[in-house]
């Protein structure tokens, strides 16, 4: 298949001007050999002025961690698609677990979050995933379905041509537990399969990356499964040799 590979790192609520120069500065250095393969950054709100600035000449792409779902108005403390897009924003993370369970937000406000992000030609990087509860209870795939059918059900499935999708599952997320790669291979394919159903080029065009406690170590057996397109890493994109490594495991 010809889709083109991601890393996407996502650094939460860490970073400092200094810090933050001297790892963007040592990314964009050591993985300008990539090919075939995007590089992106999706860095804290007050930080991506410093991000344009420094990447903006490069190939690596940077990003926000959330969106708004209004473009305007009384919403203290939000931010819009409109803003993000001023400051050259490629991508928004939308629908991560951190989101949806420390901050309440459902699957009809992440579609919402989805849609004003493509109406700013920002792409949103879809994250679907299951507790531990829920995958014990055999519920995981019901779950992962409720949270996708939500935005295809609002803009229909053609949407997803201008996505990527995270499947992230919550139980292996800064817990230092990984789904084995045939277990987050079964679910990629499910979701594939699922969106196939609809429209099959979306489906095989689609890009899924794996999220939960993605390291160095396991980068490469994982990236290598057939509908596994990349990664949304999480702690290890604040250690450059770590995210450079799994930039790197994109080229096996």
């Amino acid at each position: 298949m010809g889709r083109t590979k991601i890393v996407a790192g996502n650094w939460k609520m860490h970073g400092s001007l200094n810090q933050n120069q001297a790892l963007l500065e040592v990314v964009v250095s050591e993985t300008r050999s990539m090919q075939n393969a995007s590089c992106v950054v999706c860095v804290p709100y007050p930080y991506i002025p410093q991000a344009k600035s420094l990447l903006q000449d490069s190939h690596v792409a940077w990003g926000a961690q959330n969106i708004s779902q209004h473009h305007q108005g009384a919403y203290t403390g939000e931010v819009s698609a409109e803003m993000l897009a001023e400051f050259g924003c490629q991508y928004a993370i939308v629908g991560h677990s951190e989101r949806r369970l420390l901050f309440g937000e459902g699957n009809k406000v992440v579609a919402e979050k989805f849609k004003a992000a493509q109406q700013c030609s920002i792409i949103p990087i879809l994250c679907l995933g299951e507790t531990l509860e829920q995958r014990e209870s055999d519920e995981a795939e019901q779950v992962i379905a409720r949270q996708l059918d939500a935005v295809i059900d609002l803009l229909g499935v053609e949407a997803l041509e201008r996505s990527v999708i995270a499947y992230e599952p919550v139980w292996a997320i800064g817990t230092g537990k990984t789904a084995t790669p045939q277990q987050a291979q079964d679910v990629h394919k499910f979701i594939r399969n699922r969106i196939a159903m609809q429209n099959e080029r979306v489906a095989d065009d689609i890009r899924i990356l794996y999220g939960g406690s993605v390291k160095a170590s396991n980068a490469v057996e994982l990236i290598a499964m057939p509908d596994i397109d990349g990664g949304l890493i999480g702690g290890a994109s604040l250690v450059a040799a770590e995210f450079i490594s799994i930039c790197m495991a994109t080229q096996n």
